[in-house]
């Protein structure tokens, strides 16, 4: 659930790419690809955010991360992957780059600043990988949901007012890796102590939030 921006614009794109990108907006819910589709191009996600699922079956899947605007996905075929191994999928409203794979690679041989950037952004997704690995072995459910909700607090602050974000329990038992009985009666309690509110769209006090993991005991030691 990387955080990290880059700070691409558009504009910064079309000179380094120029015929190979392309812009499209997506709508809530909307697939940018899908698991099995060919591996050609990276994106970049200009506005909005993006979350990518695994599915083994139809009843079973799993969300793998969730990326807010500033971040990459679709990296995978610039080591040679040749077909999506997750789906991307738009959460609320999004603006997305399409870097084709060829032209990509040329901008990383000829541009050192965006190498070194594109370099930085990957470690950085790659350490919280690690941590969420970590976060899912050995720390509990309530842990776990309570950093899922100060990931949605970052997006709610960036989502449009007219397009409030909607989080569902559902979403927030896949992320965390549990039923959604047992996200129900966390939300509960979150709510009671203040950490989430409802008025018309999930409210988050990322400050309660951050107060309530410093107090918890580690289940690792960092």
């Amino acid at each position: 659930m990387a955080k990290q921006t880059l700070g691409f614009s558009s504009t910064v794109f079309r000179k380094k790419f120029r015929n190979g990108m392309s812009e499209q907006n997506y709508r809530d819910n909307e697939i940018i690809f899908s698991q099995g589709d060919a591996a050609d191009a990276v994106f970049y996600i200009q506005s909005g955010t993006v979350k990518l699922t695994v599915a083994a079956t139809r009843r079973k899947k799993a969300i793998i991360a969730v990326l807010l605007r500033g971040g990459f996905f679709g990296e995978g075929c610039l080591g040679g992957q040749t077909h999506r191994i997750y789906t991307a999928r738009s959460i609320g409203q999004a603006q997305i780059t399409r870097l084709q794979k060829e032209s990509t690679i040329r901008s990383l041989k000829r541009d050192p600043q965006f190498a070194q950037l594109f370099v930085a952004y990957l470690l950085s997704r790659i350490i919280r990988i690690e941590e969420d690995l970590v976060d899912q072995f050995f720390n509990f459910s309530e842990k776990r949901l309570a950093r899922v909700l100060l990931l949605f607090g970052q997006i709610i602050k960036e989502s449009k007012p007219e397009h409030p974000l909607k989080v569902s329990q559902a979403t927030l038992a896949e992320m965390v890796g549990t039923t959604r009985a047992r996200v129900s009666r966390f939300m509960n309690q979150f709510k009671k102590n203040g950490f989430v509110s409802y008025n018309g769209s999930l409210q988050i006090n990322s400050a309660l939030i951050i107060g309530f993991l410093e107090s918890r005991p580690m289940s690792v030691n960092k």
